[in-house]
């Protein structure tokens, strides 16, 4: 902006006097009247100016004051938002304590499972037990009816091996008489009857033993008779005892297991009812679960409207630095314009006064111009009146160009005041219809986040009071089952030691019949050597037999031998030749049966068979002698 100094030579006081006709250097008056008309339209449009930027200052208070009012709701709803993630953190607290005692309720529930596969352990084993005692007992029976029908046997061999031993005694009465016939024969046949009798007695003798075999084995029988009554004695007693045991036993797992018929039971409606805690407490879970999702929704829409609120307040805050920078800028714009307007008026009082000095100047020349008629002064009124003349071409030339300046500077300041009122009103109006809606919005979600609040905690202290009664519910019901339980256990503890003493018991009963099965045992090993020692005497009773039928035999042939040395000696007349070799015929005849005699009872060396070619005539003899 040209701003130009009013100069004029009055001020230094070098106006000379002026002449007569100075009315014609007056200014004109419409001069004043404008520039009075233009610094009064300035004033005014200068308050106008004042005004707008008062109005903007109490614009920028009022949105201070909603910008306030909004920082204080958004740190309301940070509190409120701070208050729901307590809300949220204490229900995730209960939830996770529900779970922790949802985790405790099914180890309680396993536990009682566990328990119960004992008891079915328990009672499988006692069912074992009772199992592997009856296949004992059985099996005692069958072994003692196997050792009954051994007993029998060998009674029925004893018999058998009787019958033998009588037949043996008549078939060596009748061998002696035959040996009696014999020695009644003929003495020429003398060294037969003495081989005969050296058979005999050994025969006897053979016989004698025999009958001492038969002696022991009565005695044995007899032994084993007695020890087959004690046995059958005992069997029926240990058989009484073990069925006694066994009723009692079987009394007591009939017993047991009804009670634990009676705890399964039990323990199924415990179950049961943990089933049912459970299913209720899942189903508290599930709603608090939901109501955690319903809060956790509510806390990000609550979130989200934070978020919004933080984004309006960060755009609020941005439109009011530009709304500052502006307003700094139309300060410094109105300071301008004050001092301006300050130094426009200056100069205009200015210009003011230098006219009123002028026109006193002008006066007090026509005053002194009637007085003097001095031609140097009239030289000087001319030059002062050219300079004058001069001077107000100059002033009125600065008066228009201060004119113009001045509605320059209005059309400015009016150009700037409508370029900041429309703005400025149009933000205005925008930001107040928006920070109204926002402010709708926001009490619109505060008012529900409040009421979410006081129902989550409603919904809070319900379940808290069902928590509290779940609680109460579950100490009483599990001290009851502990209580229970541990009387169980005491009560199985209890059923333990009697299990135990009676396994004790069982235990020496088992050791007891397992000395009576050794025994058995040995009897019936005892047994089998008896029948074994039968079988021997039956095989030398069938060996005595085959003996004797060889003995009869050559008692046969001693026969034919005897008549035909009855014929020899009827005819001994014809020869002591034909004697002598149907002597050594009759020799060669009976060696065989002495020898085989001989090896067979007595142990001798084999006589010459009579048939092989070579054998000595008089082997036999020399033997039996």
């Amino acid at each position: 902006m040209y701003k130009v100094p009013l100069k004029s030579p009055l001020k230094n006081g070098n106006v000379p006097a002026l002449g007569l006709h100075d009315s014609q250097r007056h200014f004109p008056p419409s001069v004043f009247s404008r520039c009075r008309r233009q610094l009064s339209d300035s004033k005014r449009k200068l308050q106008e100016y004042v005004a707008t930027v008062e109005n903007m200052e109490e614009g920028k208070k009022r949105l201070q004051k909603e910008v306030e009012g909004l920082t204080q709701q958004f740190e309301e709803k940070a509190a409120s938002y701070d208050k729901l993630e307590k809300t949220k953190n204490r229900l995730q607290q209960e939830l996770d304590d529900l779970v922790v005692d949802l985790d405790n309720q099914r180890q309680m529930v396993s536990n009682l499972e566990k328990k119960q596969k004992k008891f079915d352990q328990l009672l499988a084993e006692e069912k074992t037990i009772s199992s592997k005692f009856a296949e004992e007992r059985d099996r005692a029976e069958a072994e003692a009816r196997e050792k009954e029908t051994k007993a029998l046997s060998l009674a029925r061999a004893l018999e058998e091996a009787l019958e033998a031993k009588e037949e043996l005694e008549r078939a060596n009465k009748g061998l002696r008489a035959e040996m009696e016939d014999l020695v009644s024969s003929k003495d020429d046949v003398g060294k037969n009857v003495h081989d005969l009798e050296k058979s005999k007695r050994a025969l006897e003798q053979q016989v004698e033993e025999m009958k001492t075999q038969l002696e022991e084995l009565e005695d044995e029988l007899q032994a084993t008779e007695d020890a087959k009554l004690r046995l059958e004695v005992n069997m029926q007693a240990l058989k009484g005892q073990f069925e006694r045991d066994l009723q009692a036993r079987d009394e007591q797992n009939e017993e047991k297991r009804r009670q634990l018929q009676k705890q399964l039971h039990e323990m199924e409606v415990e179950l049961e009812d943990e089933r049912k805690q459970r299913g209720l407490a899942a189903a508290a879970k599930k709603k608090l679960e939901v109501d955690l999702k319903d809060l956790e929704g509510q806390v990000d829409s609550a979130n989200k409207g934070r978020e919004e609120a933080i984004k309006q307040l960060r755009k609020l805050q941005a439109q009011m630095k530009d709304f500052q920078r502006e307003l700094d800028d139309a300060r410094a714009s109105r300071e301008e314009v004050f001092a301006t307007a300050r130094e426009n008026e200056k100069k205009a009082k200015n210009l003011e006064a230098e006219l009123m000095q002028l026109q006193e100047v002008s006066r007090a020349a026509v005053d002194e111009g009637t007085c003097s008629r001095d031609p140097w002064a009239l030289f000087s009124s001319l030059v002062s009146r050219t300079s004058l003349q001069d001077e107000k071409r100059r002033l009125e030339a600065r008066i228009s160009q201060l004119e113009e300046e001045l509605e320059e500077e209005q059309g400015n300041m009016e150009a700037m005041s409508d370029r900041f009122r429309k703005p400025i009103l149009l933000v205005v109006s925008l930001q107040s219809e928006q920070l109204s809606n926002e402010l709708a919005s926001e009490r619109a979600a505060a008012q529900k986040n409040e009421s979410g609040r006081q129902q989550l905690e409603r919904q809070n202290k319900e379940l808290r009071s069902k928590l509290q009664e779940m609680e109460g519910a579950v100490k009483s019901k599990f001290k009851a089952t502990v209580t229970a339980l541990e009387a169980k256990i005491a009560q199985l503890e209890e059923q333990l030691e009697q299990e135990a003493r009676y396994g004790s018991a069982l235990r020496q009963k088992d050791k007891k019949l397992k000395e009576v099965l050794l025994q058995v045992e040995d009897e019936r090993k005892q047994a089998e050597q008896y029948k074994d020692q039968a079988d021997k005497g039956n095989a030398r009773v069938k060996q005595l037999k085959r003996q004797l039928e060889e003995a009869e035999e050559e008692a046969q042939r001693i026969n034919a031998s005897r008549r035909k040395l009855q014929r020899e000696l009827d005819e001994a007349t014809e020869g002591s030749e034909a004697l002598g070799r149907e002597v050594t015929a009759l020799k060669n005849k009976l060696s065989p049966l002495f020898g085989t005699i001989d090896h067979t009872y007595f142990g001798a060396a084999e006589l010459p068979d009579p048939k092989v070619p070579g054998s000595n005539p008089g082997s036999g003899a020399s033997i039996c002698c």
